[in-house]
């Protein structure tokens, strides 16, 4: 369960900004996570919730922004959804597409 090691670093980074700000209690950390970024979004909750104890984070809750695969074509200039298993041709060309748009994020957004 990588998750866990990810929820590690998230708590981390949130207190290293929290110190950064002067923010005494962080009620809450917003994460992006794509759709193809290899984690699951329900695990990475549990972990942060099982990581943050005993951490100046212990109260926060995390919140997670789903972000959906996106490619794009350039022969038609056609931006479409992947989906999972991704699928990376153009329905409107049936070309293939090499250019992914979103959905590998995993990234800190918010400290509150």
């Amino acid at each position: 369960m990588h998750e866990l090691s990810i929820a590690t670093a998230i708590i981390e980074q949130a207190d290293e900004r929290a110190r950064a700000d002067g923010t005494k209690a962080v009620s809450a950390v917003t994460v992006r996570v794509g759709e193809l970024a290899g984690v699951v979004p329900d695990a990475l909750s549990f972990a942060f919730e099982v990581a943050r104890d005993g951490t100046a984070l212990a109260a926060a809750r995390l919140v997670v922004e789903q972000v959906p695969a996106h490619a794009y074509c350039g022969p038609c200039a056609e931006e479409f959804p992947v989906g999972m298993p991704p699928f990376f041709w153009c329905p409107r060309c049936d070309q293939p597409s090499t250019e992914l748009r979103s959905g590998r994020e995993l990234e800190i957004t918010g400290v509150h």
